[in-house]
């Protein structure tokens, strides 16, 4: 019965976007066309040139690396697929309508060294030039940094036009850099297992659509896939089985395939909560919960009263930021439930030392601090992501702290007073609120990732939670996009936004930034 509604539902509502389209798609293809838009585009569809795939070279005249050299080769054979008899249609081609000749080569200028690894901030600003009015026969692409080349090659397979016959590119002058310097994708691979391989293919998509940030929340609470070789019981006991982890191997490969697509790899490990699936592989690290007098079997988050549990986290951050090598670490530390911590009766005993007796919040400040100085002490001087539970209860953050936006309240002007309100405190945001590609609905759903703007916080005068109002004072020196997905198959977008000035959802797939 169930399936039988479904399927009527889904015949009437195809039968009325018919009635309504007229029997047409409701969004006609576009062929040539560059994606994201680019900040500045003169592009003609009357003027084309021929590319023959089996001739057609790029010429490297500028700074050359690894970065570059596999770019063209990966771009090349992008082209030499596009199409089938290349040679033939192509000779057909040079006299039809609009063809002004063939195009042999792209002459790939970058003007300065190549820098290693991509990093916050990184230039990505190109120029490409086809058949301009100064140089009807000639292509080129110029760039200060091997970031932006990469981002150019990408426009100039995307200006190519293909059909079962020919291969063609419009006239074109293109100036293009980021609006926002974060454009990512989180992807969950503890809830939802997946292979190395499919791990890439993402990274390939993340390219095409010039995504830089690969957000790996690579454990949670369901698995702890990642091999560490300094504790391998973590997923010796909290893998799901043996064959589900990432090895040294594994991740090397995913941040070399990510660095060659200009993509950064910002790993998270959530704690203290979301952390059971660490338990089995590290005794005495998550709190016991109590009934009454006597444990129940169950554990919490991460006990915070035992000090071996920080020599641990300190050993295991280490490794951590020794094998990632991007400047920010994503810390987690959201949804924390204070009910196991309060039925220890530890806990309770290890407060009142402290003299915070009650005062959970304080607890998980206490625990967050002690995690931000073990690893401000690390020679590799890593920054903090943190979720917006963090700064939401009032913690004493690091001034290079990102706070991430994830939940989206009851109306959109629920996330932006968030914004407006940590980056009033100085903060640099990364928001997600809009971006839950996971929650799927019917119909045109995508209208509303784009009618999200993260810059409206600007005018927002709306007090958030117990942290008194605020004025909108804020100029936003920066913004990041960032799309995550959640238990696998969920993806979500985010942006960030931040000032050095005065001053939701979360988990998806991020697309601009800074």
């Amino acid at each position: 019965m169930i399936i039988a509604t479904i399927l009527l539902n889904l015949i009437l509502a195809t039968g009325w976007m018919r009635q309504v389209m007229g029997g047409f798609p409701m969004v006609t293809p576009t062929v040539g066309d560059i994606w994201p838009r680019p900040q500045f585009a003169d592009i003609s569809n009357a003027k084309h040139l021929v590319i023959h795939p089996d001739t057609f070279m790029f010429v490297v005249v500028g700074y050359t690396c690894d970065i570059v050299e596999e770019a063209t080769k990966r771009y090349m054979n992008i082209l030499s697929k596009s199409t089938s008899s290349q040679r033939e249609a192509g000779e057909a081609l040079e006299g039809g309508s609009g063809i002004h000749g063939v195009l042999g080569h792209l002459n790939v200028n970058l003007l300065a060294e190549c820098e290693d690894f991509p990093y916050q901030g990184m230039d990505e600003y190109y120029e490409l030039k086809v058949a301009t009015p100064d140089a009807p026969g000639e292509a080129s692409l110029t760039a200060y940094s091997v970031w932006g080349i990469v981002r150019g090659l990408e426009t100039f397979s995307q200006l190519v036009q293909s059909d079962s016959s020919s291969l063609k590119i419009m006239s074109a002058e293109i100036m293009d850099f980021p609006r926002f310097s974060y454009r990512g994708l989180m992807l969950d691979t503890s809830r939802h297992f997946l292979p190395r391989a499919k791990i890439q293919e993402t990274l390939d998509l993340m390219a095409m659509n010039k995504f830089n940030v690969f957000h790996w929340h690579i454990v949670d609470d369901q698995s702890f896939p990642y091999v560490s070789t300094a504790f391998p019981d973590l997923s010796l006991l909290g893998a799901y089985t043996p064959r589900h982890v990432y090895t040294v191997d594994d991740v090397a490969d995913v941040i070399e395939y990510a660095r060659l697509r200009g993509i950064r790899v910002v790993p998270e490990f959530d704690t203290p909560g979301h952390t059971r699936s660490w338990g089995p592989g590290q005794p005495c690290l998550l709190t016991e919960c109590y009934k009454g007098s006597d444990p129940d079997g169950t554990f919490g988050p991460i006990d915070p009263s035992h000090s071996a549990n920080y020599d641990f986290l300190d050993a295991f951050f280490w490794e951590v930021t020794s094998r990632f090598p991007d400047l920010y670490i994503h810390l987690g530390a959201d949804e924390v439930s204070f009910d196991c911590w309060k039925s220890n009766p530890h806990i309770s005993d290890f407060m009142e030392q402290l003299g915070i007796s009650g005062d959970y919040k304080k607890l998980e400040e206490y625990y967050i601090t002690k995690l931000f100085d073990i690893i401000q002490n690390y020679p590799t001087n890593n920054r903090y992501l943190v979720w917006q539970d963090v700064f939401d209860k009032g913690v004493s953050l690091p001034n290079s702290t990102v706070v991430q936006v994830w939940q989206d309240g009851d109306y959109p002007e629920d996330f932006m007073a968030e914004i407006d309100a940590v980056t009033s405190e100085g903060f640099f945001t990364i928001l997600s609120s809009c971006w839950y590609l996971n929650l799927d609905t019917f119909g045109s759903d995508w209208f509303d990732y784009y009618s999200c703007e993260p810059h409206d916080f600007e005018v927002l005068l709306v007090p958030v939670r117990d942290r008194g109002p605020f004025t909108s004072s804020s100029l936003l020196a920066a913004a990041l996009v960032h799309l995550c997905t959640v238990c696998g198959s969920s993806l979500k977008g985010s942006r960030l936004g931040g000032t050095k000035a005065t001053g939701s959802r979360r988990r998806g797939v991020c697309m601009d930034g800074i």
